[in-house]
């Protein structure tokens, strides 16, 4: 969950960019461009999916994550939801209107990355458990995404959740596929993206620059406008873990400086380094910085830590994760 936010955080002033605007802007970055970095709509909703799973637990139901986005933001009169993404407005716009799931979430970016920003709650509740991880965070996509958004999501659960136990990257990749379609864009997608990413660290002429290329190029679909699209923001994440063979800073950066929909990627792949090497593998000066939220996005969720909600999602040892009140 750390690994998530300080990714969110490091990744949210690149977002949407090209690698080359990043360049002219930074040169390379490799820590925090702001002086007070902050995460964004991905640490936010990440931790209401994670206050909403420690509540439930494994019983967690469609029922019960459509009415918490009515408690907790749709029927909120708060604004406009400053820096959520489309898949999120879509679904507000949805369920204001008295839509319920899974019709809620038929809008235009039921693809998106919306739902993979905030998986990683439910590969650190099923540590181990990547089926069951990928079982849940699809329960709570119902309500806001389909298709290749939920595909974008079980991957990224079910990846956290091997790398909650130890396991090296390659087992961690592994994981994310087997709880994908094998014929999914998803699949296809992170295919290319971690293959890519193996072959150009294998270089021995590699260089930073050449193997965000490798991976980039191997990922991205050439001119598409948008750059939530959850087949595109799952590749480049796992892409830049496997270049990073799992290292936490180098996953990170990675992903930031392939620009795009840069806050997600990195955060997924802080999500899935953090779960890897733990608290521990995150440099100082990154989790030092991270805070409690703002409530920018959503305004119910100020002032909430993660890791305060990866304690809750965490059971004491030999206990239930899903009866943490």
């Amino acid at each position: 969950m750390l690994g998530l936010a300080v990714g969110d955080a490091l990744g949210a002033p690149a977002e949407n960019l090209t690698p080359s605007q990043i360049r002219e802007r930074w040169g390379r970055i490799d820590g925090f461009v702001r002086e007070e970095p902050a995460g964004t709509d991905d640490t936010e909703y990440a931790i209401f999916s994670g206050l909403l799973l420690a509540e439930h637990g494994s019983g967690l139901t469609v029922a019960q994550v459509e009415s918490a986005w009515h408690v907790w933001i749709a029927d909120r009169d708060e604004g406009s939801f400053r820096g959520a993404g489309f898949s999120e407005r879509g679904t507000l716009e949805n369920l204001r209107r008295g839509l319920a799931a899974p019709i809620s979430a038929q809008h235009r970016h039921a693809w998106s990355d919306g739902l993979a920003m905030r998986a990683a709650p439910f590969g650190v509740f099923a540590a181990g458990r990547p089926g069951e991880a990928a079982r849940l965070v699809a329960i709570d996509g119902t309500v806001s995404h389909d298709g290749e958004g939920i595909y974008g999501g079980r991957a990224v659960a079910a990846g956290v959740a091997a790398a909650m136990v130890g396991h090296g990257p390659d087992v961690v990749v592994q994981a994310a596929l087997s709880v994908v379609p094998e014929d999914s864009w998803t699949a296809r997608s992170l295919h290319r993206a971690v293959s890519a990413a193996r072959r150009a660290r294998r270089d021995p002429l590699a260089t930073a620059l050449s193997v965000e290329r490798a991976v980039r190029s191997a990922t991205v679909i050439g001119g598409y406008p948008w750059t939530d699209l959850a087949p595109e923001a799952v590749g480049l994440a796992f892409g830049a873990f496997a270049a990073a063979r799992g290292d936490f800073r180098e996953a990170v950066v990675t992903a930031v400086n392939m620009g795009r929909d840069a806050d997600t990627t990195a955060a997924v792949a802080g999500a899935l380094a953090g779960a890897l090497g733990g608290e521990s593998a995150i440099p100082a000066e990154w989790a030092g910085a991270i805070g409690p939220v703002r409530g920018s996005c959503l305004p119910s969720m100020a002032g909430r830590h993660v890791l305060d909600v990866a304690e809750r999602l965490t059971p004491p040892s030999g206990g239930d994760a899903g009866a943490v009140a």
